[in-house]
């Protein structure tokens, strides 16, 4: 702003009062840390090692104090209270006087003192994935389970199978109701591992016990044909004659 004045003399003279309303900006360089976390770089103006702050952390009802380097960054932080919580750095959020803080924003520089408070949260997105983790492994646990329900009947019918088969080619013949029954209960065995909704491993382990069931079956399939074929045994007992005993006279004698 330019004022103008006039002094005794009636002359002007110019007199400036410069106002800046402009803000001004820093540029801000950044530089790598090691594990590839990107945080403002800073000059270091002295070899004086910076003090170490006591940080008070609130996580839920849950009551922490970790001690930091006062020019560490809210990332590292992180990676102090995963030892502390056991929960990830990623699924971490600081929030410092109320604001959410970045990995890369120095603890220093955002106005932390020894035993500031910390309030730590875990990321809502990860809430939500952990979640969808436990359903899903819950849903493979339940399959596993159902699975081996079925592979523990499937065992038993084999057995029956086997027998069956051992008889038949013995010659000895089964009665057909009894393949018939044994086909139905397989059968029913096939329908329940067709319900069961598996992946991975219970996938493989479904389709395993899914072949057996069917290969029993072709089995009884192959024995029905030949069950029919076998002739039943007809038992004959020869019995053997005897002549009769030889007879013997008793005479009496009369005086």
């Amino acid at each position: 702003m330019i004022k103008r004045k006039s002094n005794a003399r009636g002359k002007m003279h110019e007199s400036s009062t410069t106002t800046s309303s402009t803000s001004i900006e820093d540029e801000i360089d950044c530089e790598l840390r090691p594990g590839g976390m990107l945080v403002q770089k800073r000059s270091e103006k002295t070899d004086v090692p910076p003090p170490n702050l006591r940080l008070r952390i609130a996580f839920g009802a849950l009551r922490k104090e970790i001690s930091v380097n006062s020019r560490a960054t809210f990332g590292e932080v992180k990676k102090v209270l995963t030892g502390e919580t056991g929960l990830q750095a990623g699924d971490q959020v600081l929030i410092y006087r109320g604001k959410e803080r970045e990995n890369g924003e120095y603890l220093d520089m955002c106005g932390v003192k020894d035993r500031s408070k910390v309030i730590l949260t875990e990321d809502p997105a990860s809430i939500e994935r952990r979640f969808i983790e436990m359903r899903r492994n819950a849903k493979i646990q339940s399959a596993h389970r159902a699975i081996s329900n079925v592979s523990m009947e499937v065992d038993k019918l084999v057995e029956q199978v086997s027998a069956i088969e051992k008889s038949i080619s013995n010659g000895v013949k089964v009665p057909e109701v009894q393949i018939t029954t044994l086909i139905e209960m397989l059968m029913r065995q096939a329908i329940k591992l067709d319900s069961i909704s598996a992946e991975g491993d219970a996938s493989a382990q479904k389709k395993l016990q899914g072949k057996r069931v069917q290969k029993c079956v072709e089995t009884l399939d192959v024995l029905k044909i030949a069950n029919v074929k076998v002739q039943p045994v007809v038992v004959t007992t020869k019995w053997e004659t005897f002549d009769p005993p030889p007879s013997t006279a008793h005479w009496e004698i009369f005086d």
